[in-house]
């Protein structure tokens, strides 16, 4: 007779100081993101970014998803939702770059707006909106009527 070992769950978050950022706008959103997108490589290379905030709009964290090539990276849906429930945030703002510079949103930045706005609806988590960054400004999702 042998026996099996489970694997071990944990799950941890350690807050670090309280931010004082508050989000009341698309142009607050972006003036944080700004922060989270290098100016050397915002042309290079795409890059998805979480931002995580409680009730009162405070940003809890950020989290940065993945960095991709030209054209395209990844966004998984399962990973955007577990760093929401483990920071039990309220709310999270979605942001991607463009390194072409057109700040136009393709089909499939809807398509996947829309995915994650009904899957973290499930869970009580708002979608607050969904930011486009290139070197030419921003375009939101909300601004724009599109969420």
């Amino acid at each position: 007779m042998t026996t099996e070992t489970l694997s071990e769950i944990q799950v941890s978050y350690k807050p670090g100081l309280r931010s004082s950022k508050l989000i009341n706008s698309s142009q607050d959103a972006f003036d944080i993101l700004g922060e989270l997108f290098p100016e050397e490589t915002i042309c290079l290379q795409e890059q998805f970014v979480v931002l995580y905030v409680n009730r009162a709009n405070k940003v809890i964290g950020s989290y940065q998803l993945s960095k991709g090539g030209l054209t395209g990276t990844v966004a998984d849906v399962r990973l955007i939702l577990s760093v929401a429930l483990k920071t039990l945030a309220s709310g999270l703002i979605l942001a991607h770059n463009h390194p072409s510079g057109n700040l136009k949103p393709s089909e499939a930045d809807i398509g996947l707006t829309k995915r994650i706005k009904q899957s973290a609806k499930l869970m009580d988590i708002e979608l607050l909106d969904h930011i486009i960054i290139s070197n030419e400004g921003y375009y939101s999702f909300i601004d724009e009527g599109i969420l």
